[in-house]
């Protein structure tokens, strides 16, 4: 997938400005599919109306700079469908904590163990932010599967987190001593 597919698929659902689809793929529920950026997802939502893919209007605001709507045309729907239907990538998964753990050898262990701890309230919440978000807004069977796809890998990891938090911490380094004089 790439930013092009993720832009029609925000827009097969509904209207949308350049800014709330950074929003929906930085915050919202499509921050779990692809990494996006102002400067990919201009770019893409340009091409995409040249290709006749999408229209655009700009729409008037009291008070603040005109805003630009995108919406998808029947051409998009047609290719956002055919997109959908190549062959998938990889999965990319990036975890700056994961980099963290494999160093942990070389850090103090107060330090390992208080970013254990925060990287796993932090995986609580993000949980407890899915199952909110999702539960407001009522969900078709496929965005369920999805949903409940996300809620598993993130139980999976909670678990693994408070089962073996232990060894991380253990693998850390002590930290030597201050002697009293310093």
């Amino acid at each position: 997938m790439n930013v092009r597919t993720l832009c029609l698929s925000i827009l097969y659902e509904e209207e949308a400005t350049g800014y709330e689809i950074r929003r929906l793929c930085v915050e919202g529920e499509c921050s779990y599919f692809v990494e996006a950026s102002f400067g990919s997802i201009y770019p893409a939502l340009a091409k995409l109306e040249d290709e006749k893919l999408v229209t655009s209007r700009t729409e008037q605001q009291t008070g603040k700079p005109a805003k630009k709507v995108y919406s998808i045309t029947e051409a998009g729907r047609a290719a956002f469908a055919e997109e959908l239907g190549a062959p998938l990538g990889e999965d990319v998964f990036r975890s700056p904590f994961l980099l963290f753990a494999r160093f942990a050898h070389i850090l103090p262990r107060d330090l390992v163990e208080m970013r254990v701890n925060e990287f796993l309230q932090r995986t609580v919440e993000d949980r407890r932010k899915l199952d909110e978000t999702f539960g407001e807004r009522g969900c078709n069977a496929a965005d369920t599967w999805v949903i409940n796809y996300g809620r598993a890998i993130m139980e999976v990891a909670e678990q693994h987190l408070r089962s073996h938090m232990h060894e991380l911490i253990t693998l850390a380094r002590a930290e030597p001593k201050k002697d009293a004089a310093e």
